[in-house]
C-alpha cells in the first residue's frame, strides 16, 4: 500500500512505513537565444545606408518588458527613434551608420538580462560586431545626402505613427494617403526646421494639441487651436476682494463671509515653489466657509502637482481617471486598462469644506486630470464650461535628421471608462455665458459663490 500526499512544492510518500521528502524541482523552460541578426557579428563592407538592425530569437518573447541594448562609446550604433517589437520573436532597432566604421554591442551582458522570453528566461547574452563599407560615402558621415536622411525620417515617421500614436485611429485618417501626398515634400527640404514645418502640416489633420516637433532647438506645434476662456483676467481683480497676485502662476483672494479666492494658471514645473502661497491661505483657514479653485485659464502641465492639491480634499484613495497605452505588440494594440489613483496629500494644510471649481474651454491635459481628481471630492462642484478633451502623456522620437516628434502614448478615460479625447469634460453645473457677460461681472465666479453660501 502506498500514499501520495501533495502539498505545494513538497512531495511526501508513505511507503511500507518509510516517511520519504522530495523536494519538487521547478521546471525550467529553455533559456531563448538569438538565432539571427542582421547585420550578424563578423559582417564585413556593409552598407552604411542600412537603417535597421534586426534581431530573431529562437521563441516567443515577453514584448512588454524591458531589453538590455548593452554597449557604448565609438562603436556603439546611433539608435532613431525607439528600438521595437516588430512580432513576438524579432526585434528592431533603427540606426543611423558612418560609412568605413566598426560598430559593436550585445542583445544582454552580464550586467543586465532585460531581455526575456514569455516565459521569463533571460536571453544568453549574443554579441554583434561589424563593420561598413564604404557605400559611395566617403569617410564622414555628413556625407550622407540631405534626402536619404529625409527618406529615412519619412519612414520612422510614419512608424511611429502606426504603432506609437495612440489617437492614430481617432478621426479616421486616411494616414497612407496622407503620408503618401506629402512624401516627395518632405524627401525635398534642406534644413531640419523645413522638413518638422511640412510634417507638421501633415500631423495637423490630427487635430491633436498634444502633437509637435522639435527642430534646430524651436518647438514647432502641429495643430493649433486657439481658445477664449469663459473669464475676464482683467477684471477680476475688482470682483475677488483681497486680491493678490503671488506670481505668474498663482492669484488668491478673500471674500468677506470667509470664502478663500484660488486662481492657478498653470501646473507648471519650472516652478514648483510658486504654490505655496495657496497652501499657506488653505492652512491659515481650516474652516474657511468655501474655497472657489479657478482654473478657467490653465492648459495644464504636471498632473502630480495637480493631484498634491486635490490630495488636500480627500481622506481616501479614489480613482479619478483610467487609460490605456499605446502597444503594438498588444493583441488590441493597447495596454490593459490602468487606473489613475488619487492619494490624500498627508504633507499638506487639509480642508474639508465645500469647494467650487470654475472650468471652461482652455482647460486640457494636465488641468483636465485635476477637474476629474475634484470631481471626486466630497463637497466639490465644478461650474463652467465644458473642457477641450486633449490628454496625451506625449513621447518623443528622434526621426535622425535632426527632428525630433512628440506624440500621445495613452488614450484616457474617465473612471466609467468614457473616452473623452476630443470631446472634452462636463462641469457639474454647465454655465452658458457670451463674452459680453464678461465685461462687467462674471456668471461664472457669480454661481460658485452662491453654491458656497448655500
Amino acid at each position: 500500500m502506498k500514499t501520495v500526499l501533495l502539498h505545494a512544492s513538497i512531495k511526501v510518500l508513505m511507503a511500507f512505513g518509510v516517511l520519504c521528502l522530495l523536494t519538487a524541482q521547478p521546471l525550467l523552460a529553455a533559456r531563448p537565444t538569438v538565432v539571427k541578426a542582421t547585420p550578424d557579428n563578423g559582417d564585413k563592407q556593409v552598407d552604411p545606408t542600412l537603417r535597421r538592425i534586426t534581431i530573431e530569437f529562437d521563441q516567443d518573447m515577453d514584448t512588454r518588458g524591458g531589453r538590455s541594448i548593452c554597449g557604448g562609446g565609438e562603436i556603439f550604433p546611433k539608435i532613431i527613434g525607439n528600438p521595437r517589437w516588430a512580432s513576438k520573436r524579432t526585434f528592431i532597432i533603427t540606426v543611423r551608420l558612418r560609412p568605413n566604421h566598426e560598430y559593436g554591442f550585445s542583445i544582454n551582458c552580464p550586467a543586465a538580462l532585460n531581455f526575456r522570453s514569455a516565459a521569463g528566461e533571460s536571453v544568453v547574452p549574443y554579441s554583434i560586431r561589424f563593420t561598413t563599407g564604404d557605400g559611395g560615402l566617403g569617410d564622414d558621415a555628413k556625407d550622407i545626402p540631405v534626402s536619404e536622411l529625409n527618406d529615412a525620417a519619412f519612414e520612422i515617421l510614419r512608424e511611429m505613427i502606426d504603432e506609437r500614436y495612440s489617437y492614430r485611429d481617432r478621426l479616421g485618417l486616411d494616414w497612407k494617403g496622407l503620408f503618401d501626398s506629402h512624401r516627395q515634400m518632405l524627401l525635398d527640404t534642406k534644413t531640419p526646421k523645413r522638413f518638422a514645418q511640412i510634417a507638421g502640416v501633415l500631423l495637423a489633420h490630427a487635430q491633436d494639441k498634444h502633437i509637435w516637433l522639435n527642430a534646430d532647438g524651436e518647438r514647432l506645434s502641429a495643430f493649433i487651436r486657439p481658445m477664449t476662456p469663459n473669464a475676464n483676467a482683467q477684471l477680476l481683480p475688482n470682483l475677488v476682494p483681497g486680491w493678490r497676485q503671488h506670481n505668474g502662476t498663482v492669484y488668491t483672494g478673500l471674500f468677506d463671509d470667509g470664502i478663500i479666492y484660488i486662481r492657478i494658471d498653470s501646473w507648471s514645473l519650472q516652478n514648483p515653489r510658486a504654490y505655496e502661497g495657496l497652501y499657506r491661505l488653505i492652512g491659515e483657514y481650516p474652516d474657511a466657509r468655501g474655497i472657489i479653485i479657478d482654473v478657467r485659464f490653465n492648459g495644464g502641465g504636471s498632473e502630480t502637482l495637480a493631484a498634491d492639491l486635490a490630495g488636500c480634499f480627500i481622506d481616501d484613495p479614489v480613482v479619478y481617471a483610467k487609460n490605456v497605452y499605446r502597444d503594438p505588440s498588444a493583441d488590441s494594440g493597447f495596454t490593459e486598462v490602468l487606473e489613475r489613483v488619487l492619494e490624500p496629500n498627508l504633507g499638506r494644510p487639509k480642508y474639508r469644506g465645500k469647494i467650487a471649481v470654475l472650468s471652461g474651454p482652455v482647460v486640457m491635459s494636465s488641468c483636465e486630470a485635476f477637474v476629474l481628481m475634484m470631481k471626486q471630492v466630497p463637497g466639490a462642484t465644478v461650474f463652467g464650461e465644458i473642457t477641450q478633451g486633449s490628454s496625451g502623456n506625449p513621447r518623443g522620437y528622434d526621426l535622425g535628421n535632426g527632428v525630433k516628434v512628440y506624440l500621445p502614448s495613452w488614450k484616457t478615460m474617465l473612471p466609467d471608462g468614457t473616452e473623452f479625447e476630443g470631446v472634452g469634460v462636463e462641469p457639474d453645473v454647465r454655465i452658458v455665458a457670451e463674452p459680453s457677460d464678461f465685461v462687467e461681472g462674471d456668471p461664472v465666479l457669480d454661481a460658485g459663490l452662491e453654491y458656497l453660501r448655500e
